[in-house]
């Protein structure tokens, strides 16, 4: 029962809100301008820095996976170097990606 009551309260809920959006005054061009540019500086903020967040937790692990490998093995540390130094150029590129797309949703 509560399931059924929660499903049509969620369907119904957004059906309400839309009379209100449509009863709504006409604003004006600079109030919606103001609010694209609010909107797009959301979107670059958001975007960098859920991009640094998966980053930094990308690089963390992957130096984390590397010493311990080399913790375990001190001869192949040579063997882990390069990949591990690949792999965060790789990662760190998507946070470059993520800070051009920031710029690009910029403007």
């Amino acid at each position: 029962m509560k399931k059924l009551a929660l499903r049509l309260v969620s369907f119904a809920a957004p059906l309400a809100l839309t009379a209100t959006a449509f009863a709504q005054d006409a604003a004006s061009d600079a109030e919606n301008q103001g609010v694209a540019i609010a909107g797009r500086a959301m979107a670059a903020g958001l975007a960098i820095g859920i991009a640094a967040f998966g980053c930094g937790l990308g690089q963390g692990r992957a130096a984390t996976a590397a010493l311990e490998g080399i913790a375990r093995n001190p001869n192949a540390s040579g063997k882990i170097l390069v990949p591990l130094i690949l792999g965060l150029a790789l990662i760190e590129s998507l946070c470059i990606y993520a800070l051009v797309i920031s710029f690009t949703i910029l403007g």
